[in-house]
């Protein structure tokens, strides 16, 4: 975020209220694309033609190399300029191109619903999800993916340009206003579904809190991983991660099923609630880190291009 510009500045530029989704602030970032990369950086193995080169020789669009003519080479591939040149016969080889899906799974939870500084961690996952629908539709990818709430969950199967980012935005706004429902699912039943849909050769970005992720989202998230590329997206806020300095009063932590209270004003629980936050979030790394994924925490308390551009230029 610039900073000439206020919060409530910030939040009238991108179209926002800090605590709700909308197809405005999911529109603006059509022209910020360039703060994500999303080239490949595993051989691809779609069955699928698209814009993406393999590692497999085959018939295709981009010229790979020229070597001598085999008994059952294709005589039409035969370079004749080259022949003419050596005396022998010479034929061409070709990079097979492939495509490469791109799935988003993005969790709208109810942990999800909570900001004390700039947006809810939901709002900033809508928004990173944002960003990346629009990098896919200028590579020329199929998006697809996954939005999810305790309430409500809505599967998307790959779709190409403008009309796969229109459709994961309205699922985005959708599962956000849902308050009822009985469709829901938790980030372990989410992953589970998102291991039948995605497709190997694809690329895979998780944006959640992580706060009910189990041993049961790690094997999941292995099994992905495993023909897959796969970006873990830690959506986190400040307070959750240390108790206020200059605070008083009691404050209520939990653990998913039992709920206690802390001294806000004490050094010493401040600093043990630290050192416990910041282990686990080493733990969780570490964990996904050995699976081979990428790590790409975000705040929920900075704007998400501030992030990525420093990520990306820094």
């Amino acid at each position: 975020m610039s900073q000439t510009l206020s919060i409530q500045q910030w939040l009238a530029q991108n179209g926002t209220n800090a605590t709700d989704t909308g197809l405005t602030e999911l529109l603006w970032y059509q022209r910020y694309t360039k703060v994500l990369d999303l080239t490949p950086r595993m051989a691809i193995h779609s069955k699928l033609a698209g814009t993406y080169l393999a590692k497999s020789k085959g018939r295709g669009m981009e010229f790979d190399e020229v070597r001598h003519y085999q008994n059952g080479d294709d005589v039409r591939t035969i370079d004749w300029r080259v022949t003419a040149r050596t005396g022998k016969v010479h034929t061409k080889l070709f990079r097979e191109e492939k495509e490469r899906p791109v799935f988003v799974l993005t969790d709208l939870s109810a942990s999800m619903r909570f900001g004390s500084q700039l947006l809810f961690k939901s709002v900033q996952a809508a928004h990173l999800a944002a960003l990346i629908a629009w990098h896919v539709k200028q590579r020329g990818d199929k998006l697809g993916g996954l939005v999810f709430s305790s309430q409500q969950h809505i599967e998307l199967k790959p779709q190409s340009r403008s009309h796969g980012v229109l459709r994961y935005f309205h699922a985005l706004t959708e599962v956000h206003q849902q308050s009822q429902g009985h469709r829901g699912l938790t980030l372990d039943g989410a992953l589970s579904q998102l291991r039948r849909l995605v497709r190997p050769g694809s690329l895979v970005y998780v944006l959640s809190d992580f706060s009910q992720f189990t041993e049961d989202g790690l094997r999941h998230i292995r099994a992905i991983r495993q023909h897959n590329e796969v970006t873990c997206c830690p959506i986190s806020d400040p307070l959750e991660l240390a108790l206020p300095a200059n605070s008083s009063g009691l404050a209520a932590v939990t653990d998913g099923q039992t709920t206690g209270y802390v001294e806000l004003g004490n050094a010493s629980i401040q600093q043990r609630y630290s050192s416990l936050q910041q282990q686990q979030q080493a733990l969780l790394q570490r964990q996904l880190s050995q699976l081979g994924c990428k790590w790409l925490p975000i705040t929920a308390a900075e704007p998400v291009l501030s992030q990525l551009e420093r990520k990306t230029y820094g």
